[in-house]
């Protein structure tokens, strides 16, 4: 089965994308959507631009949909998108990295409804603290690159989601209800390195966005190269 996985090179669309290979589906191409807007409804805003270092280190093909982010209208820039992928790939199905998001999931299903596509989320209602465990004990290398609830601090940024960080999460999560994978948008991860990356990737230059009042940050990761490269 020709499958496209959405893409946003946090660690649920990589869980996703492991899943998808690992199912035996023909990865034909990775989708990522670049909202304008960092506050967007449906996609991912932090690091999305080094998606190309990712696939480039997975030698997986990667479509960029440029959108403004705009509530209804990044859904019909998706769209337009898959429309053409199953026209000139023949892609039968698309993968999502959706654990909890009714929002997400149902307007990706949706969309495949309407374009004759079936979807995929491998991850839905999977308990989250056991999808962290396994994202740690299969290697991938994930770092979180905002914030934005309670509890949290500007010290998370650029901290590596380790077992030690996943115990905070938990502790985050007793305490303030920060869902323990991120997703009622309480953080967001970039992954440098997963069994499917042929190079990990180093990150060279990094500068910090807080609001201490809001517990709101972003990492912006200004510099990137595949270990090896450049």
């Amino acid at each position: 089965m020709k499958v496209a996985v959405l893409f946003s090179g946090g660690k649920d669309s990589c869980l996703a994308l492991w899943y998808a290979v690992h199912r035996g589906w023909d990865v034909v191409t990775l989708i990522s959507v670049h909202p304008e807007n960092r506050d967007s409804w449906m996609f991912h805003y932090p690091s999305i631009a080094l998606t190309r270092l990712q696939a480039q280190s997975m030698d997986l093909p990667l479509v960029i949909v440029d959108s403004l982010g705009e509530k209804d209208r990044e859904v019909e820039d998706l769209t337009a998108c898959l429309v053409d992928m199953k026209e000139l790939l023949g892609v039968e199905a698309i993968v999502s990295g959706a654990v909890a998001s009714e929002y997400q999931r149902t307007r990706i299903d949706s969309i495949c409804n309407r374009i004759g596509l079936r979807s995929f989320t491998p991850l839905w209602l999977k308990d989250p603290e056991l999808l962290l465990r396994l994202q740690i004990e299969l290697g991938f290398e994930i770092v979180i690159t905002a914030v934005m609830a309670q509890g949290f601090s500007e010290s998370w940024l650029g901290r590596r989601l380790d077992l030690g960080c996943l115990q905070d999460l938990l502790h985050l999560n007793e305490k303030y209800g920060v869902h323990i994978s991120g997703e009622g948008g309480e953080y967001e991860t970039f992954v440098t390195f997963s069994p499917l990356f042929k190079s990990r990737i180093t990150i060279l230059k990094t500068s910090r966005e807080w609001n201490a009042e809001s517990h709101r940050g972003i990492l912006n990761i200004e510099s990137a190269r595949l270990a090896g490269f450049g």
